[in-house]
């Protein structure tokens, strides 16, 4: 698969990706990332990785919230992801949680989108205003064909993406908050009214239409695994995969189980657009 080449001399953008200007902001340019990771802590010290990215951040609205980071492979790509951050929709958690990923899959040859969105908190998100921005930002950049990889509330978005965008062509869920009416209830009523639970909520929108992975760990202590049980028994797309001894975060640490069994779905529903 090969991304569209752009005819916008204004903009830096390298071969194959096309940015389309929804809001007047300067043309963007690439710039070298780095970044640390808290991933946990020995005797009571914090530890930190350290990871680098070639990243374009791209605004696709005028909301200090409405951006991503794009970065792309140096040759052909094997397709494209957009990695959508957790966090209970909270504006306390932000796309830097999905750095690490976008590292792995940019060494892996895809192109890889990873946004920020409105949300609760102060954030100015809710709904259907956090939806329309995650629809807006997967529109911004002409990546042809995506999948979409969404952990925790983003798995939510990412899920509810794949059914209202045609350019999703399947999405991966990684401990995924899919029944806003089991389990989580009280945390969805922060996003949404119980009355737009028909709208918001995955399961509520089956069929989705699109193929839906959904890794989950069987030691989530955030997000119950039988959320992903749940959702797969009546999606007739739905594959479900439990990782056996995983929590709510290893689904999004790389060298993990449960994140290699993530990047193997993204690979095969990248593979089958």
């Amino acid at each position: 698969m090969r991304l569209r080449h752009s005819h916008d001399q204004r903009a830096p953008c390298p071969p194959c990706v096309q940015v389309k200007r929804l809001c007047r902001s300067p043309a963007p340019d690439w710039e070298p990332l780095r970044f640390n990771v808290l991933r946990g802590s020995d005797n009571g010290a914090e530890l930190f990785f350290t990871y680098f990215l070639r990243v374009q951040r791209i605004a696709y609205g005028d909301h200090a919230s409405q951006f991503g980071e794009l970065s792309v492979p140096a040759g052909d790509t094997l397709g494209a992801v957009v990695v959508i951050h957790g966090g209970f929709w909270h504006q306390r958690y932000g796309l830097e949680l999905g750095r690490p990923l976008a590292e792995v899959l940019v060494a892996d040859g895809f192109a890889v989108w990873n946004i920020e969105y409105r949300r609760i908190g102060g954030g100015g998100g809710g709904w259907p205003q956090t939806g329309e921005d995650v629809l807006a930002a997967i529109e911004a950049v002409d990546l042809g064909p995506v999948v979409t990889l969404g952990h925790s509330a983003g798995g939510h978005l990412a899920v509810w993406a794949a059914k209202h965008s045609a350019r999703v062509v399947g999405a991966v869920a990684q401990a995924a908050v899919l029944d806003f009416g089991r389990h989580i209830t009280a945390r969805a009523l922060e996003l949404c009214a119980e009355e737009q639970f028909a709208e918001a909520s995955p399961r509520a929108l089956v069929p989705i239409g699109k193929p839906v992975v959904c890794v989950h760990g069987d030691r989530d202590e955030d997000v119950p695994v039988e959320q992903s049980i749940g959702f797969c028994a009546v999606e007739p797309q739905a594959e479900l995969v439990v990782v056996e001894g995983a929590g709510h975060m290893d689904v999004i640490t790389p060298g993990t189980e449960a994140w290699e069994r993530c990047r193997s779905a993204v690979g095969r529903l990248a593979r089958e657009c």
